[in-house]
């Protein structure tokens, strides 16, 4: 295992195989004014007083935004071993924002994406930056700008000794899924219909975050790990030849999937982030903090509200 899988599995608080993991029950952190990773961005821009003068009067009374993550979704989100800090391409684009709204945001890491959901919905958090999967269901109490495009695949042990080529050849198998994210939903479905089959139903291990599914599947207790492709690329880049992709190419039960920031359903917040958001589009920034990343095949031409695609 390199190192640096290590220290996100350290940060997490999953290095004990046996348990399920999860990320410090609140660490506060702040954005500042530099990117972190590989190759650095110019995160500076330029204050933007119409949209500082839109932002709810107790963001602009505080000089701050909370934004709450659940950690554990790299290379978005990943929580420093301090305790304290993020880094990610989420904490770079929270950084460049922080320079456009004149404001500070602070990053508060909570125990999986339930809690960031109903902290957002009772006012404990001003929003969320995500990217978080935007669904018709969760946009009933919730309002999603989306910037990320994404697609959900499987990491499976090098070689795909179970031949999964697409979400249909899960039946029987063990599969490990996010805790209350829309993978868990989908096979969950997937179970179902292996029944209807006639065949062996998927059997679902659900835990609080990404690297504890990625310890099950490292450790030989779940055949694979459903999730969204980014992270997952990182993580079996990460893993060296232990671990490979599959199902990729597929729709794996999805419609087209898009991610976002989340605000609670009707806050000014809303439309003040996706013009932030624009901006960063139209400057060049957003692209430049994508690519750093390793996420360019995720970028969107151009952000947008509510996007979660309806059926009919």
């Amino acid at each position: 295992m390199s190192k640096r899988i290590v220290a996100a599995l350290a940060a997490a608080g999953v290095l004990t195989v046996a348990g399920c993991g999860s990320n410090p029950s609140e660490v506060d952190g702040g954005s500042g004014g530099k990117a972190q990773g590989a190759a650095a961005v110019d995160l500076k821009q330029t204050l933007n007083k119409d949209l500082n003068a839109k932002l709810p009067a107790k963001v602009k009374a505080a000089g701050r935004l909370v934004s709450v993550n659940n950690g554990s979704f790299p290379p978005y989100e990943i929580a420093g071993s301090d305790g304290k800090s993020l880094t990610g391409a989420s904490a770079d684009v929270a950084t460049a924002l922080s320079q456009i709204l004149g404001v500070r945001i602070e990053h508060v890491t909570v125990d999986g994406l339930p809690s960031e959901l109903s902290g957002i919905k009772a006012g404990r958090y001003d929003f969320a930056i995500g990217p978080i999967g935007d669904f018709p269901e969760r946009e009933a109490a919730n309002d999603f700008v989306d910037w990320v495009r994404e697609f959900v695949v499987f990491a499976v042990p090098q070689g795909n000794p179970k031949h999964i080529q697409s979400i249909t050849d899960t039946c029987g198998l063990r599969v490990a899924v996010m805790a209350g994210g829309s993978a868990e939903d989908v096979i969950k479905k997937q179970a179902q219909t292996c029944v209807q089959q006639k065949k062996p139903a998927v059997q679902v291990q659900s835990y609080k975050d990404q690297p504890t599914s990625i310890l099950a599947v490292r450790s030989g207790r779940a055949d694979a790990f459903f999730s969204s492709q980014a992270p997952l690329t990182y993580f079996v880049k990460e893993a060296g030849k232990a671990l490979e992709l599959a199902g990729t190419g597929k729709a794996n039960g999805f419609a087209d999937l898009y991610q976002g920031a989340v605000v609670a359903k009707g806050s000014p917040l809303r439309d003040v982030l996706l013009e932030a958001l624009r901006t960063l589009v139209a400057n060049g920034t957003y692209k430049k903090i994508m690519d750093k990343w390793g996420l360019s095949a995720n970028v969107l031409d151009k952000p947008g509200v509510n996007l979660a695609p309806r059926k009919g």
